[in-house]
């Protein structure tokens, strides 16, 4: 089979590292053909592409295919797009970003590509928008899922969101979770001493982290905020914020002036096969982001033991359980993370209940694995529907 995935930038990013391990799995595990199309990695978030060179995905990178939006750009990266494609004759494409999303499939229709795929990682339009943008953005992604053949959520969330918003009926979408290498995750305590002792972390400190970029709606102002009342009620409570981004200085004032800094540790961005080690040095996983289709740290955390205090956005309710694998709380709510942050802080006998629940139910679905298989029967169905031989 010959397959080729489309994404606007390889960053280190969820929605990357799904697109990686899919494109290594297909040629390693099937022996298909398989293009990476993208355009530069650029920025602070750090850059995939060199692991893709080096497990040797082939990769054409794309001058036009940028993230903003500006009708000459994005005409230029269309075209680049089809180019592509039609160059390399896939009977898979499979699109992945907003703006990936919307010229790749529109080139793959235009070129009568058999299969077109787009998946759902984050919606690009949420609450937090102008009314506007909101309704462009919608517009945009009911135009775009007229042009493929399946729409694939990595959380059923995703689906309802999508489905509210009128971008395609619901059969036209099917869920397959994101996956990722759950090795390294599982066997990730053997890991924690060191890393804790690296970190200058003490042995009787809790440590609450967060995996995330420091950008806009990621939410790390909610855990500063709530870090002062969980200090003062548990100092031996430490704050691990492993991620970089524009907010970085304005986060660290915030923490300075909260008279925190003691209790905070900001390692920066760090590659993705590092996360197991940093992960091994929590004791709690806290997710305060306002919007994300599935965040890669909830089931990375579950997987090593680690219970997830998260608010109640997208797909976060399909891996956090309150009293189960963590705590579900209302979007924005610091004195709701507040409490929980503290119970978990004072109970470790829960805190290992809970990630112990959470790596069970983990271990089964987030396999990459699971993730490709899934995926190349979703190809092989749709190019069955439309009348081609399948592999």
């Amino acid at each position: 089979m010959r397959v080729a995935h489309v994404i606007t930038r390889m960053i280190i990013g969820g929605a990357q590292e799904n697109t990686l391990y899919n494109c290594l799995d297909l040629v390693q595990q099937f022996g298909d053909d398989v293009l990476l199309i993208t355009g530069p990695s650029e920025g602070p978030e750090g850059n995939l592409l060199e692991q893709a060179h080096a497990q040797g995905v082939p990769v054409q990178t794309l001058p036009n295919l940028v993230r903003n939006i500006h009708p000459v750009t994005d005409y230029r990266g269309y075209q680049e797009v089809k180019a592509a494609i039609k160059e390399f004759q896939p009977d898979v494409v499979h699109t992945h970003s907003a703006k990936g999303g919307m010229l790749g499939r529109r080139a793959a229709t235009a070129l009568k590509v058999p299969a077109v795929i787009h998946t759902v990682h984050g919606a690009p339009f949420h609450p937090y928008q102008s009314t506007l943008a909101r309704k462009f953005f919608i517009a945009c992604e009911r135009y775009a899922a007229s042009q493929c053949h399946q729409l694939v959520s990595v959380a059923d969330a995703m689906t309802d969101l999508l489905v509210a918003a009128k971008v395609a009926p619901r059969e036209k979408f099917i869920t397959v979770y994101s996956g990722m290498e759950v090795e390294p995750f599982l066997d990730s305590s053997t890991l924690r001493n060191e890393t804790r002792q690296q970190l200058g972390i003490q042995r009787d400190d809790v440590v609450i982290g967060k995996i995330a970029r420091l950008f806009h709606l990621k939410g790390h102002e909610y855990v500063i905020e709530s870090a002062r009342d969980v200090v003062a009620k548990c100092p031996q409570a430490k704050f691990l914020f492993v991620g970089d981004g524009i907010l970085r200085e304005k986060f660290e004032g915030m923490i300075a002036e909260s008279g925190l800094t003691d209790h905070f540790i900001l390692v920066g961005l760090v590659p993705p096969k590092e996360i197991p080690k940093y992960i091994s040095a929590m004791d709690v996983l806290v997710h305060t982001s306002l919007r994300e289709g599935l965040a890669r740290a909830l089931p990375q955390a579950l997987l090593s033991g680690k219970p997830a205090v998260s608010f109640d956005i997208d797909g976060a309710r399909e891996v956090v359980s309150t009293m189960e694998t963590g705590f579900l709380l209302p979007p924005g709510d610091t004195a709701e993370l507040t409490s929980a942050l503290i119970q978990l802080c004072e109970d470790p006998t829960l805190r290992e209940k809970l990630g112990e629940e959470g790596r069970r139910r983990c271990s089964q679905v987030f396999p990459h694995q699971v993730m490709t298989r899934r995926l190349r029967e979703i190809y092989q169905d749709v190019l069955r529907r439309n009348g081609h031989e399948v592999v």
